[in-house]
C-alpha cells in the first residue's frame, strides 16, 4: 500500500482517538461503516452510468426519499447538517437495507452501533475518506488489512490475528481450487478466507469466466462462524472489500451442539482459539466421542474432520500442547488423525510469529480427512525464521523460512534421503504410533553437538602469562606518564 494511502488512514484513526473513541475494534467498525457508505454510492453511480451506455436496468439502492443517503450528497453538507443526517437518516438505511435492493451488507448491521462521537469528527473523517482512492479492490483490501494490522491484542479464548503472510503460506500448501467450499469456524476478521480468495483470484483467473465458477465464488464457496459480533462484522465486510459479493459469515459457536455441520467442506483453513474451556453441556456429543475434553484446541481438531468431505484437505495452527500432550483425549484425537486419516506435514514455528499478541510456540498441521487411514510418514520442517524479527517489534528481516518451505512440500519426493539433522525429513508412522502419536518435532529431530577442539592448557596458561607481563608494562609507561 502507499505510504501516502497509509499516511492518511493513521490521520482518520487519530481523529477518531482525539474525539474519545480509543477502542480499535470501535474505530475499524465506524471507519467500516463509512467505506461501505462510500461504496454504495459508487456502486450506483456504476450503475447510473452503464444504464446510460447499454441501457440495462439496475435495481436502484437509494430510491427518490434517500438521495440524500448518498455520499456524494451528505459529503459535501454543514458539519451539523451531515451529523443529523448520517446518524438519522443514512445509518438505519444501510441497517434497514434489504437483499433485494442489493445490498450484502444488511445482515451483519443488525447490532451496528453508529458512535462518531461528534459533528466535527464526522465531517473530518469524511473529508480524510474521501481523499483516499477506493475504486480498486486491491486498494480496498490492503486498507483494510493495514487498519486490522492495528490489532495487537489476543481474544478472551486465546484468539488473535495471524499475520497475512503465515495465512499466505497455509493456503499456497492448500491450494484451493475453484471448485472447492472452504471454510474457518473462528474466522475473527476473514483473514484465511481473504486470503484463500486472492490466491483463487492469482491462480485461477479464468474461474470468472465460467458463470457457474463465479456464482460459486461470490455466494457459496466461502463460509465462516465466529461468537465475536464485532469481528463477524469486521470479517465480513472485511471479505466483501477484497471482491467477494456474499461471503457466509455468521454467528456460530463451532463447537457447540447448534452446529449441525457435517461433511460440508472440501478445505478447512484455521487458527483456532487455544486456551479456552467449553461446557461440556454445550459441546456437540458427536465430537466428545472423538475427544472427551473441554480444551478448545482438541475440539475444534475433531471438529474438522467432522466437517470435512472425504477427501478434503485441512490446514490448521495447533499450539505445541497439542502436538505431545499426554492426556487421553490429547493421545485420542493424535490417533484419530495418523491412523484413520492421512496427515501430511507438521511445520513447527518459532514462538514470535505471534508477538505482539502471544508468545505462544506453535505448529501447522496439514492432513486430508479419508476415514480409511493412508498415513505412510509424516513430513517436519522446523521453521526458525519467517522473514520478520521474532521480537514485539516484528521488523522485516532477511533471514525466511517460508519460499524453502513451500518449495520443499511441493517436491516432497526429493525429501526422502533427508536426514533428521536437517530442516526438514520424514518420520514414519509406525515410529509415531509407537511413541504414543508424539508430533512434536523435538522428538525426532537429532541435533550434532559441534566438537570444540581448544590449544594445549600449557600454550592458554603461557598465553596469559604474556598478557599479563604486556599489561604490567603498559601500567608502569602510564606511571611515568603521570
Amino acid at each position: 500500500m502507499e505510504k501516502s494511502v497509509q499516511s492518511k488512514i493513521d490521520a482518520v484513526w487519530n481523529t477518531f482517538f482525539a474525539g474519545g473513541v480509543a477502542n480499535p475494534l470501535t474505530v475499524i467498525e465506524q471507519i467500516t461503516y463509512l467505506l461501505f457508505m462510500k461504496a454504495l454510492d459508487e456502486v450506483e453511480t456504476n450503475n447510473e452510468q452503464t444504464e446510460q451506455l447499454l441501457g440495462v436496468k439496475f435495481n436502484r439502492i437509494f430510491d427518490e426519499e434517500h438521495q440524500d443517503c448518498r455520499w456524494s450528497k451528505f459529503k459535501n453538507m454543514s458539519a451539523p447538517e451531515m451529523f443529523k443526517t448520517v446518524s438519522e437518516r443514512v445509518f438505519p438505511f444501510i441497517k434497514n437495507l434489504q437483499p433485494s435492493k442489493e445490498s450484502s451488507f444488511s445482515r451483519y448491521m443488525e447490532s451496528a452501533i453508529f458512535v462518531v462521537p461528534t459533528a466535527l469528527v464526522l465531517e473530518k473523517v469524511v473529508t480524510q475518506l474521501d481523499s483516499i482512492p477506493m475504486k480498486e479492490r486491491d486498494t480496498k483490501g490492503d486498507i483494510y488489512e493495514y487498519m486490522l494490522s492495528k490489532l495487537s491484542t489476543s481474544g478472551d479464548l486465546g484468539q488473535f490475528r495471524t499475520p497475512r503472510h503465515i495465512i499466505r503460506m497455509m493456503v499456497e500448501l492448500i491450494k484451493p481450487t475453484p471448485n472447492d467450499t472452504i471454510c474457518d469456524p473462528a474466522c475473527g476478521s476473514g483473514g484465511f478466507l481473504v486470503e484463500a480468495g486472492e490466491y483463487l483470484r492469482e491462480e485461477h483467473k479464468d474461474l470468472f469466466n465460467t458463470e457457474s465458477l463465479k456464482h460459486h465464488y461470490n455466494n457459496s464457496m466461502f463460509y465462516g462462524f465466529d461468537t465475536d459480533s464485532t469481528m463477524l462484522r469486521i470479517g465480513a465486510m472485511n471479505m466483501m472489500l477484497h471482491g467477494i459479493d456474499n461471503p457466509n459469515i455468521d454467528y456460530k459457536d463451532s463447537v457447540s451442539e447448534d452446529n449441525k455441520d457435517e461433511e460440508k467442506y472440501s478445505v478447512i483453513l484455521a487458527n483456532p482459539p487455544f486456551k479456552g474451556t467449553i461446557d461440556t453441556e454445550r459441546t456437540a456429543p458427536n465430537l466428545l466421542k472423538v475427544c472427551n475434553t473441554k480444551k478448545t484446541e482438541l475440539l475444534f481438531l475433531a471438529l474438522f474432520l467432522r466437517t470435512l468431505k472425504i477427501g478434503g484437505r485441512c490446514a490448521c495452527i495447533v499450539p505445541d500442547g497439542v502436538l505431545f500432550g499426554s492426556s487421553n483425549a490429547h493421545k485420542s484425537i493424535r490417533k484419530e488423525i495418523v491412523e484413520n486419516n492421512k496427515i501430511e506435514a507438521i511445520i513447527s514455528m518459532p514462538s514470535g510469529v505471534f508477538q505482539p499478541y502471544a508468545g505462544v510456540s506453535t505448529a501447522v498441521m496439514i492432513f486430508t480427512k479419508t476415514t480409511t487411514g493412508g498415513t505412510d510418514k509424516v513430513w517436519f520442517y522446523d521453521m526458525t525464521a519467517d522473514g520478520f524479527s521474532l521480537d514485539a517489534k516484528r521488523t522485516k528481516v532477511a533471514e525466511n523460512d517460508i519460499p524453502d518451505i513451500i518449495e520443499r512440500y511441493n517436491n516432497l519426493d526429493k525429501e526422502i534421503d533427508r536426514a533428521r539433522t536437517d530442516k526438514s525429513f520424514f518420520v514414519t508412522k509406525d515410529e509415531i504410533a509407537s511413541n504414543d502419536y508424539d508430533l512434536s518435532i523435538n522428538k525426532y529431530k537429532e541435533i550434532v553437538q559441534e566438537k570444540i577442539e581448544y590449544e594445549n592448557p600449557k600454550v592458554i596458561l603461557k598465553q596469559i602469562m604474556d598478557m599479563e607481563e604486556e599489561f604490567k608494562k603498559q601500567l608502569k609507561e602510564l606511571e611515568e606518564l603521570l
